[in-house]
């Protein structure tokens, strides 16, 4: 495992419980609004935080913390993402894994062998405009449909949720979302911000006004939909 950090405290991360969040390294995707840029490439030397030295902080945290976040990056491009979620399991923690769902068969292997208690799945866009926001040229989206596919079959509990930004997300992208996605039991929208290290300067979220213009236009396909944030 390559991990490249440790926030040892999130009350928002993983729903409903006192969490710590680990970063991993690399990512398959290039969002240009990727707010984990310095993430992405996968280099043995970018390793900030040992494996050893994580499960001892884990060690020191029973009883303290509920569950562990593992994010990225994306984390399922990790060899030893099984044996390093069953360990954080096996010493009584709850484990949430974000991913981008472009790797259906890790996601349910760790689903089948009972590791994962939440998963967040982004959903980029549109079908029509998911390989330019995800920033690649491969065709990954009958492995996202995979995904989406197997978490509505209600396996683990689960959200989707979309990073929206100016240029690349509007009204009717919102209402394609919710019309692939269908009524689904949690899916958030989240505002896009510029924390200082993004792949392309000069993107923006939008003003409150128009993120409930864009909830509306999904909420007709997914009443539950929310947004996170606001």
């Amino acid at each position: 495992m390559l991990l490249r950090g440790l926030q040892k405290t999130t009350l928002l991360d993983f729903p409903g419980n006192v969490a710590c969040t680990v970063f991993t390294g690399g990512c398959n995707f290039r969002c240009p609004f990727c707010h984990n840029a310095s993430l992405i490439e996968n280099l043995p030397s970018d390793e900030r935080l040992s494996e050893e030295n994580f499960f001892a902080f884990l060690e020191k945290r029973k009883g303290l913390t509920d569950g562990v976040c593992i994010t990225g990056g994306e984390p399922l491009l990790q060899k030893d993402i099984l044996p390093f979620i069953k360990r954080i399991k096996e010493m009584g923690f709850l484990v949430k894994l974000d991913t981008n769902g472009s790797y259906p068969a890790a996601l349910k292997a760790l689903v089948e062998e009972g590791l994962l208690d939440y998963v967040a799945m982004d959903i980029k866009n549109a079908p029509d405009a998911y390989l330019e926001t995800a920033g690649t040229a491969k065709d990954i989206l009958p492995f996202i449909e995979e995904s989406v596919a197997f978490l509505k079959t209600g396996r683990v509990p689960y959200e989707f949720r979309t990073t929206v930004v100016k240029g690349l997300h509007d009204e009717a992208r919102m209402k394609e979302i919710g019309l692939w996605l269908g009524d689904v039991p949690r899916y958030f929208i989240q505002n896009f911000s510029d924390a200082g290290e993004v792949l392309t300067d000069g993107l923006s979220g939008f003003i409150p006004s128009e993120l409930e213009g864009l909830l509306l236009a999904v909420k007709e396909y997914i009443p539950n939909a929310k947004i996170r944030g606001l």
